[in-house]
């Protein structure tokens, strides 16, 4: 699965990415760009690091450098904008700021002046990386880092190196070190008595710390991994069902069909018979709202969920992938 450590492909090497949204989730992942996230309109339920909250209209949501992050709003409406950058775009010497927290509402925008500096932001961005005119990467790299800046003046950000913010840091590096063993050796009996033990907690509390910092529970996170990997070998070969199972960690047939189908819809012999090739990217994420739909030519971890007119809006969604360029990595 490797969904999540995001490795971004970009249209050059002018590492700066936009797009907007409506009415999507993401799943859980992480990567060395900074992201900033704009609610344009209704709300959006993220969770940054270990921090979960409602964002709302007019509000801005930074993940520094590094963080897990998801937004499970799957029975939300929202308009969000995605402004995606290298850390050296922002500074040559760049250093995570250590935001107190990674939400700044609407008022607070107001009260440091940024109101009116975040929507030019992202008009001068979306125009510029669109047209591509001479000295493009130039403006789009001074007015990033000017507003980063602004950011750092006026954002509180957490100047604690007490024993305990040291313990929440090295814990949050310890998971993803895990999540990194799992995406290597998944076919192995990992119990989740094993992955606790890697992070030195006790069961019941790494349960606790996984789903909060993920979004799902550990067992249901090893799944999508195999189940992933399965379906993927159901397309791409002709070896039997089977080896597949036992060859993706699962210890017998039964246990196999009954969790792939959980996942993705379907049982494996129905499953290669859906025309999708990617069909088993209809995992568990997606299934929680039967409208929901991966975003063309998007990032695996895009998922939209249109309300009203779901042909409609799954084309506006498709036309965003297609005209804001391309995600590659992970899953």
């Amino acid at each position: 699965m490797k969904a999540f450590h995001e490795v971004r492909s970009y249209d050059s090497d002018f590492m700066v990415w936009h797009s907007a949204y409506t009415n999507i989730s993401f799943l859980a992942h992480w990567h060395k760009e900074v992201e900033f996230i704009f609610v344009r309109s209704g709300c959006c339920r993220l969770s940054v690091s270990d921090q979960t909250f409602l964002a709302r209209t007019g509000d801005l949501v930074v993940c520094e450098s590094g963080v897990i992050h998801y937004s499970d709003s799957f029975d939300l409406d929202n308009s969000l904008d995605f402004i995606i950058c290298d850390t050296g775009i922002l500074s040559s010497m760049f250093q995570n700021p250590h935001f107190i927290r990674p939400l700044i509402s609407r008022e607070e925008l107001a009260s440091y002046g940024l109101t009116e500096e975040l929507e030019k932001l992202i008009l001068l961005v979306a125009r510029e990386l669109s047209d591509k005119k001479p000295y493009y990467q130039e403006i789009v790299e001074a007015s990033l880092a000017r507003f980063w800046n602004l950011l750092r003046r006026w954002h509180p950000r957490n100047t604690d190196h007490s024993p305990a913010e040291n313990r929440r840091e090295h814990m949050l590096t310890e998971l993803q070190l895990l999540l990194d063993y799992i995406d290597s050796h998944f076919t192995d009996n990992i119990s989740l008595e094993y992955a606790a033990d890697r992070m030195n907690f006790s069961p019941s509390y790494f349960s606790r710390v996984f789903k909060n910092l993920v979004g799902i529970n550990f067992v249901t996170y090893l799944n999508l991994v195999r189940v992933e990997e399965a379906a993927r070998q159901l397309r791409e070969s002709s070896r039997k069902v089977t080896d597949i199972a036992l060859d993706c960690g699962f210890n017998n047939i039964r246990t196999f069909n009954r969790v792939f189908k959980e996942i993705t819809g379907f049982t494996p012999s129905a499953f290669l018979l859906q025309p999708d090739p990617d069909a088993y990217k209809m995992t568990y994420y997606n299934r929680r709202s039967s409208e929901k739909q991966f975003v063309e030519n998007d990032s695996l971890t895009i998922i939209n969920h249109p309300r009203e007119n779901p042909a409609e809006a799954n084309y506006s969604g498709r036309k965003a992938g297609r005209e804001q360029g391309k995600e590659s990595h992970h899953v």
